[in-house]
């Protein structure tokens, strides 16, 4: 994916997003939802970005081994959302596990209002007996079957 893609893909998910209302804080999934997430916060003028270390997939290459379940290494880095309005952001989805844990950190967290965003669903790696992606993800850019490759991944 170039870099012009996917500033057109984010914007239209800003758009979608702002049409329910623009969030309080944004949390992004390190590291890929990062750069969508700070991407989104600059075109809000929004100044809470947190980022929240879940780890599913355990390598960089293409169809890299993932582990059983996504793992939160420090999920103090949230720091307190209560009664927040939150957006949860990652930049591709295999399984939805890592966006649900996500969701459920910043829930416990005390937040009123999590939706969550990814920018690409991986329809590949999706559970064919999961509930589709569009029932799972508040936001959802595009579609993809196979391994997506962000600009900021190319050597």
């Amino acid at each position: 994916m170039t870099w012009d893609a996917f500033s057109a893909l984010v914007t239209l998910l800003a758009e979608e997003v702002a049409r329910d209302g623009l969030p309080e804080v944004i949390v992004g999934i390190l590291r890929g939802g990062m750069v969508p997430a700070v991407m989104l916060a600059h075109r809000w003028g929004l100044r809470v970005v947190r980022g929240l270390d879940v780890v599913h997939t355990l390598a960089d290459g293409v169809d890299a081994a993932k582990a059983p379940n996504p793992v939160v290494r420090d999920q103090d880095s949230l720091g307190d959302l209560g009664g927040m309005n939150v957006l949860v952001v990652d930049d591709v989805a295999g399984s939805g596990q890592t966006v649900a844990t996500a969701r459920e950190m910043v829930a416990a967290r005390g937040a009123d209002r999590v939706r969550t965003l990814a920018c690409v669903v991986n329809e590949a790696n999706w559970p064919p007996d999961a509930e589709d992606p569009a029932k799972v993800l508040t936001y959802l850019g595009r579609r993809q079957r196979g391994w997506v490759i962000f600009p900021w991944e190319s050597p």
